[in-house]
C-alpha cells in the first residue's frame, strides 16, 4: 500500500511541472494558418501535367518536435478531402511537385495541414478561396 501511494505522488508530482517544459497554451502559441500561392483561384490543370504547389504559412510558437505537413485534395469545394497529395512532410517546406490526376472537377480545393505529435493538435487550412479545376483529359504532353 505503501508503495503505491507513493507511486501516485511521484505521478502528480511529474504531471504538475510537466507544463513548464512543453509550450500547449493555445493563447501563449498562436494559430496556424497557410495561404496558397499556385495554383491559383481559378486555374485549369490538365491530367498528367507537372505542377508546382506553393503556399506560405504562419506557425504558431511551439518547442515541441515531431511537426508535419501534409496537403489533401477536394474534388467537391472543399466539403470532403479524400487524396493525401504529400507524405508528412518538414513544416519549413513551402512547395512541391505535383502531378495532376485523371479527376475532373469545377471545384478542387487543397487543404494545407500542420500539427506536432502530442503538443499541436493536427490544424486545418482548407483554401476554399483559391479553387482550381481539373480538366478532363485532353491526350496534351507535359
Amino acid at each position: 500500500m505503501k508503495t503505491r501511494g507513493f507511486v501516485a505522488i511521484i505521478f502528480a508530482a511529474a504531471l504538475s511541472v510537466a507544463p513548464q517544459f512543453v509550450n500547449t497554451s493555445s493563447a501563449d502559441s498562436g494559430k496556424y494558418s497557410a495561404h496558397l500561392i499556385s495554383p491559383t483561384a481559378g486555374q485549369v490543370l490538365y491530367p498528367g501535367q507537372q505542377v508546382r504547389v506553393e503556399w506560405q504559412a504562419t506557425f504558431p510558437k511551439t518547442d515541441a518536435g515531431g511537426c508535419e505537413m501534409e496537403v489533401w485534395l477536394s474534388l467537391d469545394g472543399g466539403r470532403t478531402f479524400t487524396m493525401c497529395l504529400t507524405p508528412h512532410v518538414d513544416p519549413h517546406m513551402t512547395y512541391f511537385y505535383w502531378t495532376v490526376p485523371n479527376t475532373p472537377t469545377n471545384a478542387a480545393v487543397l487543404d494545407i495541414r500542420f500539427g506536432c505529435e502530442f503538443y499541436y493538435p493536427e490544424s486545418y487550412s482548407p483554401q476554399t478561396n483559391s479553387p482550381f479545376v481539373i480538366s478532363q483529359a485532353t491526350g496534351q504532353l507535359y
